[in-house]
């Protein structure tokens, strides 16, 4: 098997609130939409972030219709948190989870969109060791 493409794909019910938050605080461009979808990409994401209005009679598998993006975080890796952290606040995206280092290396912080779906960027400080995690 060869990937060409990833994506994530998300159920919102303000497919337009999530899609201009990524665009304006993470640098998403607009690639495709149409009524109740959004695609958004990046050069240096790796992925297409997709964001669906919830409800598409269009979504299958059908009993995942209704559902929205819940329980999972979207994260980036970036060179520099604190710069990152400093621009956000500054910007008044409410912070939802302050910086913080865990002790195997990982510092970050979380912010919330307007759907509620977590965005978490990450810098690692320290290579994790897995012996430290397991």
């Amino acid at each position: 098997m060869k990937i060409t493409a990833s994506a994530i794909s998300l159920n919102v019910d303000d497919v337009t609130a999530s899609a201009t938050f990524a665009k304006q605080y993470f640098g998403f461009s607009e690639q495709m939409s149409a009524d109740g979808f959004v695609s958004l990409a990046r050069d240096d994401a790796g992925f297409n972030l997709i964001f669906l209005k919830t409800g598409l009679e269009s979504f299958k598998p059908m009993h995942m219709r209704g559902h929205r993006a819940d329980g999972l975080l979207i994260v980036f890796v970036v060179d520099d948190i604190d710069t990152e952290y400093a621009r956000l606040q500054a910007e008044g995206i409410p912070i939802a989870t302050p910086i913080e280092t865990e002790p195997w290396g990982e510092r970050f912080f979380q912010v919330t969109d307007p759907n509620g779906v977590v965005i978490q960027l990450v810098q690692w400080i320290t290579q994790p060791d897995r012996e430290k995690i397991e």
